[in-house]
C-alpha cells in the first residue's frame, strides 16, 4: 500500500530529532556503565552532539542510518518517490556531519559516532562506549 502525500507528510513530521529510540538506548548503556556526568544536545557545540562529556571533551552522535547516509542496508535504501530530493537531503546531512565532527576535533574534542544499526548488539556498543570514554587524548 502506498501513502498519499498527506499521509507521507504526517509520517515525516512524526520523525523525531531528539530523544529517539536509538539515542535512549545509548543513554541507557551509559547509565548501566555508571556514566552520569554528561549533557544532552549542547547547542553551544558544533553539530549539537547528542551526548557531551564537557570536562572530558568527548562528544557522541547517535545517527539514524537512513537520515545520515550510513552504508548499511537501511542507510543505502533510497525512497522511490521524490528520489532526487532525498538523495540531496541525505548528502547535505552527511556533509554537515563531517563539518561538525571536524569543528569539534579542531576544538580538541574526541568524537564517537554510533549508528542506529549498531545498536542491535548491546555488548558491542557498551564496549565501544567504554573504550571511547577511557581513551586518553
Amino acid at each position: 500500500m502506498t501513502e498519499n502525500p498527506e499521509q507521507r507528510s504526517r509520517t515525516m513530521r512524526a520523525v523525531r530529532s531528539k530523544e529517539t529510540g536509538a539515542e535512549l538506548k545509548v543513554r541507557r548503556a551509559l547509565r548501566a556503565m555508571g556514566e552520569t556526568g554528561y549533557r544532552l544536545h549542547r547547542t553551544d557545540l558544533p553539530g549539537t552532539p547528542d551526548v557531551a562529556f564537557i570536562g572530558r571533551r568527548k562528544a557522541i552522535f547517535v545517527h539514524g542510518c537512513f537520515w545520515h547516509g550510513h552504508d548499511c542496508k537501511r542507510g543505502s535504501r533510497t525512497p522511490k518517490t521524490n528520489r532526487d530530493y532525498w538523495v540531496a537531503k541525505v548528502a547535505r546531512n552527511a556533509q554537515r556531519d563531517r563539518e561538525s565532527i571536524s569543528a569539534l576535533e579542531a576544538l580538541g574534542w574526541d568524537v564517537l559516532v554510533i549508528w542506529e544499526c549498531e545498536l542491535r548488539e548491546p555488548e558491542t556498543i557498551s564496549h565501544r562506549l567504554s573504550e571511547f570514554l577511557l581513551q586518553e587524548k
